[in-house]
Order: structure tokens, then sequence, then C-alpha cells
């Protein structure tokens, strides 16, 4: 009989995008077991990666009413599947199914931090986020940063003193560098959105502040009036409820004549390669997906200082590194890079072997069939 895992996440879109493959992969040598919120995400990351899914509602918000009645239903959960091993990620159901884990007796409790809230919370927030997240790491018996940077933080604030291991060079899934690449199926639908003689910036995420979205639309609109032969992509949903744009942010987007918004996109290949720079302005990741698939497309990036971006971006080599929040330096940036085209073309020559010898998705997932058996 296979040894039993379950991971859950708290939002089902976090097991279908960032774990895809990982899981038809993991059911090779364990019985898998994939929980979190209901939504049709769940339901299409179980049929494509032929899991069992168990929904299970989680809010993303502190809520303690709706947070006890998750827990007391994990504790349930763990009761009746009896796995050897549950493996967590994203902060709420880190949280819930560590407790739950260590409550109901299950041996092997790992959580993976993929991004870290309080290092740019403040006030009362901070404290609480710092606390949940030393509980978390204490129900844990392993704990597995994403990055150098997240380690870091963990260590530097005293979240833990258990010892933190990282996936060969980070991330949790890394890149399938076969699909991410320019084929001529890609390349010829990218020439929809290929102009010619302008210079093209492209952003896939979710439109909400921290990701740098309100400066990167100002800075653009001031590199436009003086350069007009440049343009930016948007790809990726308004978020409503957590930390919006700004209004006078999300008018420009969507009437700007420089700026082409095209929300949510299942294939962002073809915008990544017709794009010349990736622009990645985020206050705060943990390390972002997205970069090392632009990486993978052959696309320099512009990106702020800040864990994960600075670990994929070597400054001057793959792209650069600018202090975050800072709307003058992303112009500036911007703005010499869209006058230098050779520099970024010398960067794009750089972007996909970075990548390539450090990011492979069959490395990371060796690695973490190694910690599952070093611990089981």
């Amino acid at each position: 009989m296979k040894p039993k895992v379950i991971r859950i996440a708290t939002i089902p879109l976090s097991l279908n995008r960032l774990l895809r493959g990982q899981l038809k992969m993991l059911t090779e040598q364990y019985e898998v077991v994939a929980v979190a919120s209901p939504g049709s995400e769940l339901e299409e990351a179980g049929a494509r990666e032929g899991v069992r899914c168990v929904p299970l509602s989680m809010e993303r918000r502190m809520a303690l009413l709706s947070d006890l009645k998750s827990l007391w239903a994990l504790i349930r959960l763990f009761r009746r599947e009896k796995p050897d091993i549950v493996h967590s990620l994203t902060p709420k159901a880190g949280l819930l199914a560590m407790l739950a884990a260590r409550i109901t007796g299950v041996p092997v409790r790992i959580h993976t931090f993929t991004g870290l809230v309080f290092p740019t919370a403040k006030g009362l927030t901070r404290h609480i986020v710092m606390a949940t997240d030393r509980l978390t790491c204490a129900c844990a018996t392993v704990v597995n940063p994403e990055g150098e940077g997240v380690k870091r933080d963990l260590e530097r604030f005293g979240i833990t003193r258990k010892p933190l291991q990282i996936l060969a060079y980070g991330n949790i899934n890394g890149v399938d560098t076969n699909y991410f690449s320019r084929s001529d199926e890609v390349m010829a639908e990218a020439s929809r959105y290929r102009l010619p003689d302008v210079f093209t910036c492209c952003f896939v995420g979710r439109m909400v502040g921290d990701k740098g979205i309100n400066e990167l639309v100002a800075a653009f609109i001031r590199l436009y009036e003086r350069l007009p032969k440049c343009r930016l992509l948007l790809i990726g949903p308004f978020e409503e409820e957590l930390d919006p744009v700004l209004p006078e942010t999300r008018r420009q987007i969507l009437s700007h004549p420089g700026i082409q918004f095209f929300d949510w996109q299942e294939d962002i290949r073809p915008f990544l390669a017709a794009s010349d720079l990736f622009v990645f302005p985020s206050y705060r990741e943990g390390f972002p997906n997205v970069l090392l698939q632009a990486g993978a497309m052959g696309v320099p990036a512009l990106v702020t200082d800040i864990n994960g971006s600075n670990e994929i971006i070597s400054n001057g080599v793959n792209g650069v590194i600018i202090p975050p929040c800072d709307e003058e330096a992303l112009y500036q940036q911007l703005l010499l890079l869209t006058e230098n085209p050779e520099k970024v073309q010398q960067m794009a020559a750089a972007a996909r072997e970075q990548i390539i010898t450090r990011f492979q998705q069959q490395v990371v997932w060796d690695e973490l069939l190694s910690l599952y058996r070093n611990n089981l």
C-alpha cells in the first residue's frame, strides 16, 4: 500500500496552477489527496492530476468563527484519512492544517512558506501574522521556505529555530522549460500581439497594490509621454477585495492608449514571446513562478529588490533590480532600457540559460521526493 499524502492550500487555484504536474508525479509513489476550498479549479486539478479531491471551505482573511469550523473539519478529515504526510502551502491552510495534523498525530507535517506577509505588514496585523506563523512552525515537523530570502526572514524575525530546508535553488515546482519555450506554435500566436518598432513591456499577475501596479502604470504613462513608441501589456484579473489598485490606476489601465489589458489568460506564453521586457515591481514575494516562466521564454525582467525576485534575477545579466515602492526608480530604468534596446537584447540572450541551469522542474521534483522519503 502506498503512503498517503494530503496536499492542502487555502484556495484551489494554488493547487491547480502552482502545482501543475507535481501531484500527478507524486501519484507514482504515493496516494495523493488534494484539499482546498470548493471551486472549479479544484475539480480541474483533480481531473488533470488524477488525484482525489476534498473540498473544504477556508477563509483567506482572519475570521475566527470560520477558522474554528475549518479547523474542526480538518481534524475530522485527518482522523478519517489517516495520512502519513500532510503538506500545506499558503498561510491560512498552513496554520489550520499544521494544527489539525499535530492534534491528530500525523507523523510528517510539512509547511511550505511561499511568501511572508509580516515583513511588509504594520501595527497589530504584523504581530498577529508573526504569531500565526510561529504557531504554524511549532506544529510542523518540517519547515520549507521557498527561497533564501524567505529563509532569512524566518530566521531574522525569530519565527522558528527549526532547520529550514529549501528545495534545490528555490521554488516549489520549478518550470517546465519544454512548455515555456519559443515553439513555432507559440511564435505564430505571439505575432498577433507583436508590433514592429514598438518597445513592449509586459506584466502578468493580479492587478493589486502590492504587486506595484499603481507605480507601474504611473511610471509607464510618464514613459509614454516621452517615448510614444512603447506599450504595456497587463495580463491578470483585478482583485476587488484584497488590496485593489487605486481607482485612477484602474481607469488608466482600461483607457490609456499605450496600455492593453487582457485580464486572466490560460496561456501566457504568446504575450511573453511578444514582449521585449517583463516588468515585475512587486512589494513582496516568496519565489515568483512568473519570473521563471518569463526567463524560460527568453525575456529579461525589471524587478524590485525583494525575496525571490532577487534570487532569480542577476542584476545586469538577465535583468535589472531596483528598490521596491519607488515610482521614480521604475520610470528611470524603463526609460534607460527603452532607449538602449541592445542592452535588453544582451540580457535576453542570457535569460533562458539562467533558468535552465537552476530551475528545471525535474530537479525540484527530485528534491521533493527526497524530502518525503527522508522524513517517513
